[in-house]
């Protein structure tokens, strides 16, 4: 993947709230999302031709075993993937969905789907729940909650990821810095980056960083501040926990602990982790799939995030929709299950790539880097809160994405930035 090693994470959705709202109007969705009570277990002779739609490369091998599993039970169903590189794939999705185009199942995200599901763009999993084919149980509660709009459910959790710290063992042996045991809080976090960055200057080895996107950065420490990001239709920037949740990323580039906002721009911080000028990298479980066939691989350890008031991180995942305007429900609805099984999230698991959302799957993700702890990812799940998400999430995001670099490059105060941001942010949740 290029240049991130996962942007379907990245939180700039490309579609927006006014463009999909002339969806139905132009009678895309064919009346809207089919009704729970026509879904019905298919025979297996079912017979279709089926466009599902993802958008990482990474992860067709596994995919493409999953298919082969489903058309054991289906050999009459004909399944094309169409992968669709990130950076385009939401404007395809919108241009199909203005059209009624859409692809039979596609991955929907956190900050897109209730967009597509308050627009009738896509259709609810409740029939196959009532009739057992799927179970919301085997999966973590969150996400669950995640793809679940006005109490409907609507999407069936493929995988999950949560955020903690990539550890690279060689620069801390570099820097004459021990690896730390990861129950440690904010201060010795700081500390210990600051050691790294002072040990390596001459070298242009930085203790820390990040990508700063909120997934993986902010939104984490806003949390640990014990603050909100969104919280019953308002904005959360202009409370002190989120000021200081900001200010955590501030304080860590002024001390030179981080490389700056300008460095940041440039080069990403997986970019700067991946080329071994980062000790440490907030990042998601995805980043996984990019040390791949690298020396990195070897030197690689994973760290908890650090606790501030309390400890916290992001849980997301991706899910599996089926498009309301699909003239193969039945076909799409059968893969849909049979994505969301135990067999299929086991083939998923052995890729390496994902953490499969099914509970029990997840062991073969653990056991891809032996020795890197990976299993931190999994644990984290016991205090991950969901990514902040609205109908319009993306008009928000842009608003961080505008603003926010502003404070933490310390060209502007914390709580003047931040104030700025929750009212245009609540200008655009309340829709005025």
């Amino acid at each position: 993947m290029s240049p991130s090693p996962r942007p379907r994470r990245r939180l700039c959705a490309a579609a927006s709230l006014g463009a999909l709202l002339a969806v139905t109007a132009c009678g895309g969705s064919d009346g809207g999302a089919a009704a729970p009570e026509d879904y019905s277990t298919p025979d297996g002779d079912l017979q279709a031709s089926l466009t599902y739609s993802v958008w990482d490369q990474n992860q067709v091998a596994g995919i493409e075993e999953n298919i082969a599993g489903f058309q054991e039970e289906y050999p009459d169903v004909d399944v094309k993937v169409d992968v669709t590189p990130y950076a385009e794939y939401w404007t395809k999705l919108q241009t199909q969905a203005s059209s009624g185009t859409l692809p039979d199942l596609f991955w929907m995200n956190g900050p897109n789907f209730q967009l597509y599901a308050a627009n009738d763009q896509i259709t609810p999993i409740t029939g196959a729940v009532d009739a057992g084919d799927i179970d919301p149980g085997n999966y973590p509660e969150s996400l669950v909650d995640l793809y679940t709009y006005d109490d409907v459910e609507y999407g069936v959790p493929k995988d999950f990821d949560t955020i903690a710290i990539w550890a690279n063992r060689s620069v801390f042996e570099q820097a004459g810095v021990p690896v730390p045991d990861g129950d440690w809080t904010w201060d010795e976090f700081r500390s210990t980056a600051e050691q790294i960055s002072t040990a390596l200057a001459d070298q242009g080895i930085y203790g820390a960083g990040g990508g700063m996107d909120g997934q993986t950065t902010y939104y984490d420490t806003i949390f640990q501040a014990g603050g909100s990001v969104i919280e019953d239709g308002e904005s959360g920037y202009d409370t002190p926990q989120a000021q200081e949740g900001i200010d955590f990323w501030r304080g860590l580039i002024a001390s030179g602990a981080s490389p700056t906002m300008a460095q940041l721009t440039d080069t990403t911080g997986d970019q700067w982790f991946l080329s071994g000028r980062l000790g440490m990298y907030w990042g998601g479980s995805w980043f996984r799939s990019a040390l791949e066939g690298s020396d990195l691989a070897e030197d690689v350890v994973v760290l908890p995030l650090p606790t501030g008031e309390e400890q916290a991180t992001v849980i997301h995942g991706v899910s599996n929709v089926v498009a309301a305007s699909s003239d193969q429900q039945q076909a799409a609805q059968a893969l849909q299950v049979y994505l969301a099984g135990e067999d299929a999230q086991l083939q998923q698991g052995e890729q390496g790539t994902v953490i499969p959302a099914y509970d029990g799957t997840q062991q073969a993700f653990v056991d891809s880097l032996p020795d890197a702890r990976l299993q931190v990812f999994l644990d984290a799940v016991d205090y991950a809160q969901p990514l902040p998400v609205s109908e319009n999430t993306a008009e928000w995001n842009a608003l961080e994405t505008e603003l926010l670099p502003q404070a933490f490059s310390g060209a502007e105060p914390v709580d003047q930035v931040t104030t700025e941001l929750a009212d245009q942010m609540d200008a655009v949740l309340s829709g005025s």
